[in-house]
């Protein structure tokens, strides 16, 4: 009982941190009828910046890291993208009331890895001087282009067998795009330029210090737009309501329970295991809704879009992060 009285204060302790406050507080001014706008051209700069900064710190740890201690994680992430994907495929997309294509889209929506969501879990891990392996952020695309290949591709094999024909599906067209979206393509543009360049003045005197103001801002536009997606969710079936709540807790669960075999066999720290897990419970907000609509346009974008983004985001950021946290204090005694 004292343990969970002690996991349940550091929980709500967390949920009282700058980052989550102003998630919280954009979804409350929203449903108080604020009329707040922030232009998307922001919201895209805004991205693009704590994603770059994202980078540039990982591609200049990877730069002194020992590779092969990436392996495992980097495994690891491919292993919850795809898991994350076939239990979509084989639970969402067979329950009443749901076409297939909108399942497997959602799942792998859900598979997919959101650039927001990562950069407010870094900053919640550093102001609670939780350390983890700065490389830890290039697990990004590890797991997410798996997630979105592996749904365009279980998509088009149902769709195909549907309508009667065998055509095979092209991968590589699918990894392109996932490779050209908005979101990866800055964070891999922010690890090359930290791995090749010596972007060491640049990052302490320009990002560094900017990041955690833009990130409050980038939190606060999350908090509104989930709002405000509530109403496409509600147009389709409740089960996706159900999945959205669900689904970033549970992927979360399993990646800290595979970033714990990575702790016992490699020495992967508590706070790498609760990054792992933060990425994995997150959904993609940008360069995954895009890359769905064109790979599975027969899918309906309320519902993984809204699903994401009204019940998927806020959950992984302001229940899943506390909770990984609470969790690796538990288990690690750290």
């Amino acid at each position: 009982m004292e343990i969970l009285m002690e996991f349940g204060s550091r929980f709500v302790s967390q949920l009282q941190s700058p980052t989550l406050a102003f998630l919280l507080g954009g979804i409350l001014i929203a449903a108080l009828g604020s009329r707040l706008t922030i232009p998307d051209a922001i919201y895209k700069f805004i991205v693009f910046m704590l994603l770059l900064k994202v980078g540039l710190k990982g591609g200049m740890a990877i730069g002194e890291a020992d590779i092969g201690a990436m392996l495992l994680p980097a495994f690891f992430a491919v292993v919850v993208g795809c898991l994350t994907v076939i239990i979509g495929r084989y639970t969402l997309a067979l329950l009443p009331g749901i076409r297939t294509e909108d399942g497997i889209a959602t799942a792998g929506l859900f598979g997919a890895v959101s650039g927001s969501t990562l950069a407010a879990g870094t900053v919640v891990l550093e102001s609670e001087g939780i350390s983890y392996e700065p490389w830890a952020v290039a697990l990004y695309p590890f797991m997410d282009i798996p997630a979105l290949v592996l749904a365009i591709v279980l998509a088009s094999v149902y769709l195909k067998k549907k309508d009667g024909t065998g055509d095979k599906v092209a991968i590589w067209p699918i990894v392109k795009e996932s490779l050209q979206g908005p979101a990866l393509s800055a964070l891999l543009l922010g690890i090359a330029l930290g791995l090749f360049t010596n972007p060491d003045r640049v990052f302490d005197t320009f990002y560094e210090p900017l990041f955690r103001g833009l990130l409050s801002v980038l939190m606060l536009i999350m908090g509104i737009e989930a709002y405000a997606r509530l109403n496409e969710l509600r147009r389709v079936a409740h089960w996706f309501a159900v999945y959205a709540a669900v689904a970033p807790l549970m992927n979360g669960l399993i990646a800290f329970g595979l970033g714990y075999i990575a702790h016992v066999l490699t020495g992967f720290s508590p706070g790498g295991v609760v990054l792992l897990a933060i990425i994995a419970g997150s959904s993609s907000d940008i360069s995954g809704p895009p890359t769905l609509r064109a790979g599975i346009p027969t899918a309906n974008p309320s519902s993984y879009i809204g699903s994401s983004t009204s019940i998927g985001t806020p959950v992984a950021i302001a229940i899943g992060i506390p909770l990984y946290i609470g969790l690796a204090q538990l288990v690690f005694g750290a």
